[in-house]
């Protein structure tokens, strides 16, 4: 059997829940490997154990094993030719693919989205919560980060501003599918102000705090670490110039296409040590003289990871840093963007002698049990807001003692009836159009 936008249907678990338990979706951009956003997505899958996962593409294998348990659901994009390696070619066709998911018989739609999920269109009834990592960076402010001609070329950088152009109206008319947006940090939230013009309540992402750790004895290592994939925005040129400046060594954890760029600019002080294991990440962490974070980041969760280690963070005074690393306690701030302010901040860096235990305690504020408990409670409140939750999603029709007839739950916002309790009547949404094409 399958499902109207071509895939194949996995069989319908909500057979096996309780007939008024809520039936979850959750909505990831794509799966490609474990980076921040996974890590968010794996927590929220820990809080909705029942609920499947639809995304555009997956890479199987490169994913946590909690992860790779789960029922994932993915898009047309899969059958694309390289779609695992190549799936960002595809990017001007993600509107009318991440369009085509059914998700009709979902009362709770939960997305974790910094493309496209947040624009899945769900069914009436339902309530929809994101967890926004951020807006599209490259259809907004950090276009010639990705698609500067020095990156794609004059050529592809002339075709791809009026894509990306698109892209972006796109993103911001397709801002009213949600309910309420959850921010990662108060940085994003002002993103999401800017560009969709909408508020959002602000959830910190999840750091495993119990598994990111000072080591019981500790080995320094002279050496500055980079954990990072390597893409334009992630600036770690910056880095490698500032460790030649100063004379230090780099290790640089991460890969991306970016790779070759980066290895032309490094020195022979510059490691290249690809993608590692989590264990290996922790002890790279609690072993460096500082971890670096030269680009602009939404929240950033390695900086957090190295100050659950003990381990300071030299960082660029942009972005999620502010809200992440206290200057002159838990690590330093740079002010520029600039090889030059890195280099001056990496030399502070080393005549500071920080408290390992103090930088652990700072990044306890950030632990998984804190986002599991606020999240949940901002996806129990946004319901509860909706009201017409109160009826039960699996009802499409009560019957009413009272004046008989019945209550369609999906058009009872807009009856004029004054026998409809308030709990009835489901919140306007600008979803509706979209909702229209769709069928």
């Amino acid at each position: 059997m399958t499902n109207r936008d071509g895939t194949e249907r996995w069989p319908d678990s909500s057979q096996r829940e309780s007939p008024t338990a809520p039936r979850v979706a959750i909505v990831h951009d794509w799966l490609t490997g474990m980076r921040g956003g996974e890590k968010v997505l794996e927590a929220i899958c820990d809080l909705y154990p029942e609920a499947p996962i639809f995304t555009l593409v997956r890479v199987p294998g490169r994913l946590s094993p909690r992860l790779e348990s789960r029922r994932i659901r993915t898009s047309i994009l899969q059958r694309f030719p390289s779609a695992g390696r190549a799936y960002r070619q595809y990017l001007p066709f993600f509107p009318a693919i991440i369009e085509l998911f059914d998700l009709d018989r979902f009362d709770l739609v939960i997305s974790s989205s910094h493309c496209a999920a947040k624009s899945v269109i769900r069914a009436g009834r339902a309530v929809h919560v994101c967890y926004c990592h951020s807006p599209m960076r490259y259809a907004w402010d950090q276009f010639d980060a990705y698609f500067g001609a020095e990156q794609v070329g004059r050529l592809r950088n002339r075709i791809l501003k009026p894509v990306l152009a698109g892209l972006a109206r796109w993103d911001r008319s397709t801002a009213g599918r949600v309910d309420r947006y959850v921010a990662n940090s108060r940085y994003v939230a002002g993103r999401i102000r800017r560009y969709y013009n909408r508020g959002s309540i602000v959830v910190y992402p999840p750091v495993d705090t119990a598994f990111y750790r000072p080591a019981d004895r500790r080995e320094p290592d002279p050496s500055f670490l980079v954990v990072s994939a390597l893409v334009p925005y992630k600036r770690v040129e910056l880095a490698i110039e500032a460790c030649r400046r100063v004379g230090a060594p780099l290790k640089v954890v991460g890969r991306g296409p970016e790779m070759a760029r980066l290895q032309r600019l490094a020195g022979p002080a510059t490691e290249f040590l690809g993608w590692r294991s989590d264990e290996d990440v922790r002890d790279l962490y609690q072993r460096a003289a500082a971890v670096l974070l030269p680009g602009v980041e939404d929240f950033g969760m390695v900086p957090v990871e190295a100050q659950a280690c003990g381990t300071p963070v030299v960082a660029l005074a942009a972005g999620g840093a502010r809200e992440t690393v206290i200057d002159g306690q838990t690590g330093i701030l740079a002010e520029d963007a600039t090889a030059t302010a890195f280099a001056e901040a990496l030399t502070r860096a080393r005549r500071i002698s920080f408290d390992a235990q103090a930088i652990r305690d700072h990044a306890l504020r950030f632990s998984r049990d804190r986002f599991m408990s606020e999240f949940k409670r901002a996806v129990d409140e946004a319901v509860g807001t909706s009201r017409g939750w109160v009826l039960g999603a699996r009802v499409a029709h009560r019957s009413l003692d009272e004046g008989g007839g019945s209550i369609d739950v999906e058009n009872a916002a807009t009856s004029p009836r004054s026998d409809i309790p308030a709990a009835a009547r489901w919140p306007q949404s600008d979803n509706s159009a979209a909702r229209e094409a769709k069928e």
